[in-house]
């Protein structure tokens, strides 16, 4: 009996040292505040067969979404501890302020500009430059497409009907400015907080995708969609740069792998649920499109907030530039 049970501890210590895989060698905890049907969610579903498939199950991915975490600040702010591997939401600023160049109001033409952009070597500089402040971003997609506004005061046909009107506004000091540029009266509160703000009468509207005005259910409160496609951004995955770092070389190579499949499949379900979205959207309220004279209007309003953004530090104008020339590239 000693024998055996010496041959058998052997035998694992054996199999141990050898790195064969017999369970988990690294957990990925993440955690983002859309609801799992959302593009942003089911691409992190996708990432998540993927990477267990492809790391032959040494590494695990465990998914939390519609906020059970927390705000997306908390959820960042958990990521930057450790306590949290991985998120995406609106606080990339906090990895690198060149994000910021993405949010600027009619910086891409469509759809085509901007995921040229993401795909730039542009992108991958700022990326590669998150590392300083102890993020790793391996791959940037599109922040569930472009931004309309809603409300519940009257439709939004020209610049002027933004004035003075309670807009909510992501927690990022780019939209804040932009929305006092564009007349508007920003309220700076976190998207899961929205729902019940309309119900109080807190705030008249808010401008989000069409995913986030559908999956937050925001057309239940609001009376009329203004398609404005005024701003887009980046949807970079944050990760903790010290958990990336302690997996071996080629758990690392197979993680970015699918963090770029991943994020390229979130901006092909945004883009295909964008369409369908608007017709859905068209049934329960009131959708207008902007003419070209007025978003004449628009583009016109903004153009202090680039300046603005520029001298508080967060991009220079060679990086705006560079921008610019990054998502025309592809033409």
């Amino acid at each position: 009996m000693t024998i055996k049970f010496l041959l058998t501890a052997a035998g694992v210590a054996l199999a141990l040292g050898s790195g064969a895989t017999y369970g988990t060698d690294f957990t990925f905890k993440y955690g983002n505040s859309q609801p799992e049907k959302a593009a942003r969610s089911q691409s992190m579903v996708y990432f998540k067969e993927q990477l267990e498939q492809r790391s032959n199950s040494r590494i695990e991915v465990q998914n939390y979404f519609s906020a059970v975490l927390g705000t997306e600040k908390e959820m960042m702010d958990q990521v930057t501890t450790g306590l949290l591997q991985g998120t995406r939401g609106g606080f990339f600023n906090n990895a690198n302020s060149q994000y910021n160049i993405y949010l600027l109001p009619f910086l891409v033409s469509g759809w085509d500009e901007m995921q040229c952009l993401v795909a730039s070597d542009f992108t991958k500089q700022i990326q590669a430059n998150a590392a300083a402040n102890g993020y790793h971003i391996p791959a940037t997609g599109i922040s569930q497409g472009f931004r309309m506004y809603t409300n519940n005061i009257l439709p939004i046909t020209q610049v002027s009907d933004l004035k003075g009107l309670k807009i909510r506004e992501p927690q990022v000091d780019l939209f804040i400015k932009t929305g006092e540029a564009l007349g508007s009266t920003p309220i700076a509160m976190a998207f899961s907080e929205v729902y019940q703000a309309f119900q109080q009468g807190v705030i008249d509207g808010q401008h989000n995708p069409p995913a986030n005005i559908w999956n937050y259910k925001v057309h239940e409160v609001q009376k009329y969609l203004s398609v404005t496609n005024h701003m887009s951004g980046p949807d970079p995955l944050l990760v903790n740069k010290a958990w990336y770092d302690n997996l071996p070389a080629d758990l690392q190579q197979v993680f970015d792998e699918v963090a770029v499949d991943a994020l390229a499949h979130s901006d092909k379900l945004a883009r295909q649920a964008e369409v369908e979205l608007l017709e859905k959207l068209n049934e329960v309220m009131e959708v207008n499109y902007l003419t070209d004279a007025a978003i004449s209007g628009f583009r016109d309003a903004v153009k202090p907030v680039y300046q603005q953004m520029i001298d508080k530090g967060y991009f220079s104008q060679d990086d705006l530039a560079a921008a610019r020339v990054a998502a025309q590239s592809c033409n």
